[in-house]
């Protein structure tokens, strides 16, 4: 999991250090690059902070630093930055996109985590491009429905763009979502749902589109592979979708 020298060079310039005190005084920062891949080992492996090996800073300071990224904007201007690079050269394909969300088991308490029949959790919604890498991801308590979650969803894409054709399957069946998403011109695809009682309102042409729905499918295996992802450990719903942007992060960056 540890940064390669040019994916770093891509990072780099994209984390602000604090410059250091006029009078000298105070710890010397540690590199942020150390930093980050002691981070994505915890991604990555799923572990405690305190299990971080000793070939990385201290866990403290990689949490401190963390934090830090969280709160200050870092972790989600680093993915802005590499998503909307991505998409000036053409290696984000927005004109169609697939919508899809996912439940994830929560193991302690916070905002963010509501109850279902499978437990309590948290749901991970993620947009994926005609590619199938990630250009939208939001977290929400495991309890509202999905549709109720997609413009939200859409509200923090990572491109500039946004799609005019949106893949779903039959949970995003809803004329309430088609009127609301038409108000921003964009095309909700969907299969009806089973026993529906009013006509038909999706064309059997642009229905075809949904056969390539695996794409978000699999942009959710890319992201269960990080364990810190796959269950939720943080009480603080902010640092949870931080671990999930970094997820996206590391997908973005084996495509530069």
């Amino acid at each position: 999991m540890d940064i390669t020298d040019a994916q770093w060079k891509i990072i780099k310039p994209l984390i602000k250090e604090p410059k250091p005190r006029e009078d000298g005084r105070g710890r010397e920062r540690i590199d942020p690059r150390s930093i980050l891949n002691g981070i994505l080992w915890i991604l990555k492996t799923g572990a405690r902070w305190q299990d971080l090996p000793d070939r990385y800073p201290s866990y403290q300071s990689c949490h401190r630093r963390f934090q830090e990224w969280t709160r200050n904007g870092t972790i989600e201007k680093i993915l802005l930055a590499l998503a909307r690079d991505l998409e000036e050269r053409g290696g984000i394909d927005i004109e169609e996109s697939f919508i899809d969300g996912t439940f994830v088991s929560a193991k302690k308490r916070g905002l963010k985590i509501g109850k279902t029949k499978r437990g309590k959790g948290t749901k991970i919604m993620a947009m994926a491009d005609a590619s199938g890498l990630p250009i939208a991801c939001w977290i929400e308590s495991a309890s509202p429905h999905e549709v109720t979650l997609v413009e939200k969803t859409i509200d923090h894409k990572f491109t500039r763009k946004t799609p005019r054709r949106i893949i779903g399957d039959r949970a995003y069946d809803s004329d309430k979502l088609d009127k609301q998403l038409r108000k921003r011109k964009i095309k909700m695809i969907a299969p009806h749902r089973r026993g529906r009682k009013k006509e038909s309102t999706q064309d059997g042409r642009e229905l075809r589109r949904y056969k390539r729905r695996w794409k978000v499918e699999r942009l959710f295996a890319w992201l269960q592979n990080f364990r810190r992802i796959l269950n939720r450990f943080e009480r603080y719903w902010e640092n949870y979708l931080s671990f999930v942007r970094l997820g996206c992060i590391v997908i973005l960056l084996r495509h530069f």
